[in-house]
């Protein structure tokens, strides 16, 4: 029966679902904590007088530049040293990123040590589920994927509950809480990676596929992906802001929408996953676009309360749910040339990486230069989404 859910490459049921954990506490780190935590600290940052607002917001653009270095990283990493090494090094090397951000000795310091976090974060992306997945029989692989990536939830989750808490501790002690943390769950994580790598292509045939350029759907999906990450970005910046001054409702406020944000980020995973198992990774990919692109929408032509609600959970839910569905999507469509899958996901998460960042700055100053206009900004999101969905329906015309 066991063999009928999972590959029995390693030591049986336990050591994947050890695996499956391991992959939750590196996304938890890498992206959950490092990023989405730096979110409601940079405030206090400011207000700390640790560094003033015209450079503190240059920190958040180092993670997002350390990331994208990661992830284009990972792949010569793995090259030169197992899965499991890299991954744990990475996790250790988030870890003394926390600590290192509690003293702000100078500028410098605290934006090198954010830019080291986000090359944890990118090369923790591209490399923690594929390790974890390969030894997953593909009828699971939608839930597993998604239960890895409920650590991206949770870290979102924290940012609006957990980190607050610590601030009245003090700016300092929250910075080596997260290390703490952060190393409880490297500990959690360290021995759940499997022994060894997936076999790699061994004959000339496979290499050649690995080799080989990208079939056109898998092209299109690199390009939908990048899109989805434009759409997200006006949710993961502006949301609060929205609500807080736009709609003039107050900080308060626009912290439960966040909460709300955050409860969704919880189970976007889980529940993605599942629905891929059961409809295929493609089709659950067209039922994420029309979904988010719905969500992203409403708060361009509504204010009302019910339907921002509908909006924050949403977006929050494919924030991180997202990810599992393309991880899928991208193995699916190379499902007879497993040598080219890692460096296909790696070429995914690069893309999605760079567009990301180029939204957060474009968005801004077109933010800044229209005034404040908000609903401008959903617009430009909503549109992304359409073009990713229909880029996708046009690829799936095009291959029959």
């Amino acid at each position: 029966m066991r063999d009928a859910v999972f590959n029995q490459t390693e030591r049986g049921t336990f050591q994947v679902w050890r695996g499956v954990l391991a992959g939750a506490s590196a996304s938890l780190i890498g992206i959950g904590l490092a990023r989405f935590a730096y979110t409601p600290l940079l405030p206090a940052i400011i207000g700390a007088h640790w560094f003033p607002a015209s450079t503190a917001a240059y920190l958040g653009a180092a993670n997002l530049g350390g990331y994208l270095v990661g992830a284009l990283s990972a792949g010569p990493m793995a090259k030169r040293a197992r899965a499991a090494t890299i991954l744990r090094a990475m996790m250790l090397m988030a870890t003394v990123a926390f600590v290192a951000c509690a003293f702000p000795v100078s500028f410098l310091w605290f934006f090198a040590w954010r830019f080291l976090s986000g090359i944890s974060g990118g090369a923790l992306m591209v490399l923690a589920a594929p390790t974890i997945i390969a030894h997953v029989a593909p009828s699971r692989r939608g839930f597993a994927s998604g239960a890895i990536f409920t650590g991206i939830g949770l870290g979102i989750a924290a940012s609006g509950t957990i980190v607050p808490l610590l601030l009245r501790q003090g700016l300092t002690q929250t910075w080596l809480g997260l290390a703490a943390v952060s190393l409880v769950l490297s500990i959690v994580a360290w021995n759940g990676w499997p022994s060894q790598d997936a076999p790699a292509a061994a004959s000339a045939e496979q290499h050649r596929h690995a080799k080989a350029p990208p079939p056109p759907a898998l092209r299109a999906l690199f390009v939908e992906y990048a899109l989805n990450a434009v759409g997200l970005v006006p949710h993961m910046i502006f949301l609060v802001d929205f609500v807080a001054r736009g709609l003039g409702k107050g900080v308060d406020a626009g912290a439960q929408y966040w909460v709300l944000y955050g409860l969704g980020a919880i189970a976007g995973p889980l529940l993605t996953g599942h629905l891929a198992d059961r409809a295929g990774f493609g089709a659950a990919l067209r039922v994420a676009f029309l979904l988010q692109l719905i969500a992203v929408a409403l708060p361009a032509v509504s204010s009302n309360v019910a339907w921002l609600s509908v909006s924050s959970v949403l977006v929050g839910a494919f924030t991180p749910g997202i990810v599992p569905l393309v991880l899928g999507r991208v193995n699916e469509l190379l499902a007879h040339h497993p040598a080219a899958q890692k460096g296909a996901w790696r070429t995914a998460t690069t893309g999605f990486a760079v567009l990301q960042a180029l939204a957060a700055y474009g968005l801004s100053f077109l933010f800044s230069e229209s005034g404040g206009n908000y609903e401008m900004l959903f617009a430009i999101g909503a549109g992304a989404l359409a073009v990713a969905l229909a880029v996708d329906l046009f690829a799936a015309l095009r291959s029959k």
